[in-house]
């Protein structure tokens, strides 16, 4: 950033929404300046290696509804590999494998929740899954695991009318070469200031000052793209502070917990026969999925999410670790454990900087996204995931949101 410059935009957060404002902002000519408070770019788009060679995403992951995702071309563009289709599955419940009946009995069940849903929306009263759903089957339990996996909030706090709002084509592509990785290609041409968090954000005046860690700067515009955690937990102050209506918007969409336990081993100790896809469903447990070698790399990854994510998150890394471990043991038998040789353990409800996973709009909420995405004054505009209406949760849905606020600007 340049002191003494009046920028026609500043953008805070250089996640998905952040980087499609930019690129939407360079389209038009406009300057802009672009703060991330991380040491990175992507936001909760992070790829690592777990082995030399071996990507692994701590974030966001799947191209969802891909024929609708323009992230597709730009993996093409950019060659970033990916993999379509359907994977392999495979349940073990109550201390056996499920045969044919019991998949078509565990479909048969996920189609009458379904419907169930659909039915109550058409009421007036938006109510939660957990209400809308039935609560006394033997599939509820992964039910519920499943959702709190895919809204990252468990079904007393999901929306069924943010739930139906949902666009999904069924076309979840899952990234090999990684989606920090994609978005790390995406934001390669833009100039920004990492380490660089913006504290307070002052439009009482004409335009806005914005005081940050590394200086104070000032611009006509502001474009705020960090996640509700963040809002919510009060980090960036306003000046003046923001009307009710924007805060309620806020504490409408809460950020939930989606995390991913990821153990890597020095072979492949699961063999030809074993399906891609696995979960375990126990009585007196937490059911948990896992992804078995992925791509053909000799890791698993296991899934949490809502409270039980959080409540594993504050246990520690090694209780994430031990209960994936014991999960697995108990499909696979014990010896598998010798061979792991490195694990990477997610923990957002931590990470400073987004303070969760994504947003889950409670019952009766649904409408807060449309409010959280409505500028204040032409003055302070609004993306991310949260307030996409269709394609919340999702990267895309939030680069989209970000390309919006700044043709909005125009």
């Amino acid at each position: 950033m340049t002191e003494n410059q009046e920028y026609d935009v500043a953008i805070v957060g250089a996640g998905a929404a952040g980087l499609g404002a930019a690129r939407a902002l360079t389209q038009q000519g406009k300057s802009f300046v672009l703060f991330e408070a991380s040491h990175r770019i992507g936001g909760r788009g992070y790829t690592e290696e777990v082995l030399p060679g071996v990507p692994f995403d701590l974030g966001c992951h799947w191209m969802h509804s891909a024929s609708l995702n323009p992230m597709v071309k730009f993996a093409d563009d950019f060659g970033v590999s990916y993999t379509k289709g359907r994977s392999s599955r495979a349940i073990h419940s109550n201390g056996k494998w499920s045969d044919d009946d019991d998949f078509a009995d565990w479909d048969s069940f996920n189609e009458r929740q379904q419907k169930l849903i659909e039915k109550s929306a058409l009421s007036d009263t938006d109510c939660s899954t957990f209400d809308a759903t039935e609560r006394e089957h033997r599939w509820t339990p992964l039910y519920d695991y499943w959702s709190s996996v895919l809204a990252s909030c468990d079904v007393d706090q999901i929306s069924i009318a943010d739930f139906m709002a949902y666009n999904d084509t069924g076309e979840n592509w899952p990234l090999k070469g990684g989606y920090g990785t994609l978005l790390s290609h995406l934001g390669a041409d833009f100039r920004v200031s990492l380490n660089c968090a913006v504290q307070t954000i002052n439009w009482s005046d004409k335009g806005v000052k914005l005081d940050t860690t590394k200086g104070t700067v000032r611009a006509k515009r502001v474009l705020v793209t960090v996640s509700t955690g963040i809002l919510a937990a009060g980090d960036i102050s306003f000046v003046p502070e923001l009307p009710d209506w924007k805060s309620e918007a806020v504490s409408g969409l809460p950020l939930g917990n989606h995390n991913r336990i990821c153990l890597a081993y020095d072979r492949d100790v699961f063999g030809t026969d074993v399906p891609s896809g696995v979960t375990t469903d126990a009585i007196d447990d937490v059911p948990m999925a896992f992804d078995i070698r992925p791509f053909g790399f000799n890791y698993v990854v296991g899934l949490t999410g809502g409270r039980f994510a959080d409540w594993l998150e504050r246990a520690g890394q090694q209780a994430s670790l031990d209960y994936a471990e014991k999960k697995l043991q108990a499909l696979f038998g014990s010896d598998i454990t010798k061979h792991v040789t490195a694990h990477i353990v997610t923990a957002w409800r931590s990470d400073p900087w987004t303070k969760g996973a994504y947003s889950c709009a409670l019952p009766g909420q649904a409408h807060q996204r449309a409010e959280l995405a409505k500028p204040i004054d032409e003055i302070i505009y609004f993306a991310g995931e949260a307030t996409s209406p269709e394609f919340y949760s999702t990267a895309h849905g939030a680069f989209l949101s970000g390309i919006a606020a700044a043709e909005e600007m125009t």
